[in-house]
């Protein structure tokens, strides 16, 4: 797995700060029950860029950077 660069990790940061509502466009992942549309909060960004997110369905899943795909919920 390729991870950002750091000046990356920050745009991402900046852009996902935590408490950030987001919608689950895609997601690489065959063990979750989540669906494209699922809504979420944003709890943080690691290191590698992943953006840690609790679902409103209930679970906590990191969407991975470079893997999956959420927009910001308006």
């Amino acid at each position: 797995m390729n991870f950002p660069p750091q000046s990356q990790v920050e745009e991402i940061r900046l852009s996902y700060p935590a408490d950030t509502r987001v919608e689950l466009v895609s997601m690489d992942d065959p063990y979750t029950n989540l669906q494209p549309g699922d809504m979420g909060t944003v709890k943080l960004v690691d290191d590698t860029g992943s953006i840690h997110v609790s679902w409103d369905k209930g679970s906590s899943r990191a969407v991975v950077y470079g893997v999956d795909i959420v927009k910001i919920h308006k």
